[in-house]
């Protein structure tokens, strides 16, 4: 992983490898960068992370209770569940179903 300070740098290169049809969520890489207490901070990070170049799959971040929080900040009424969709995972009333079975934990598989 590509050093930076940027607290929202380091985030966005978490989620850049997070595998297609897996998701995390802020805490997990919150946790994993060191700053338990900063899963709300990883939240705004993905809300910017259209601005960034290099594309940062932000649909694939939620919360620990596997819903879909961040998915007004998606364009389209139902963007972020489609794109889930899309990628195998199962979502019904803004939920991920079996959360445990498609979660990505960076602390378990980067360390």
């Amino acid at each position: 992983m590509k050093k930076s300070d940027n607290f929202f740098d380091k985030v966005y290169q978490v989620a850049r490898l997070i595998p297609y049809g897996r998701v995390t969520s802020y805490g997990a890489i919150a946790t994993y960068l060191g700053a338990v207490k900063s899963a709300r901070m990883v939240g705004w990070a993905m809300n910017n992370s259209s601005s960034q170049q290099k594309e940062v799959p932000a649909h694939r971040v939620v919360n620990k209770k596997g819903l879909l929080t961040g998915k007004h900040h998606f364009d389209g009424t139902n963007l972020m569940q489609q794109l889930l969709e899309s990628e195998g995972i199962v979502v019904i009333d803004n939920q991920i179903q079996d959360l445990e079975t498609v979660f990505w934990n960076p602390i378990e598989e980067l360390s």
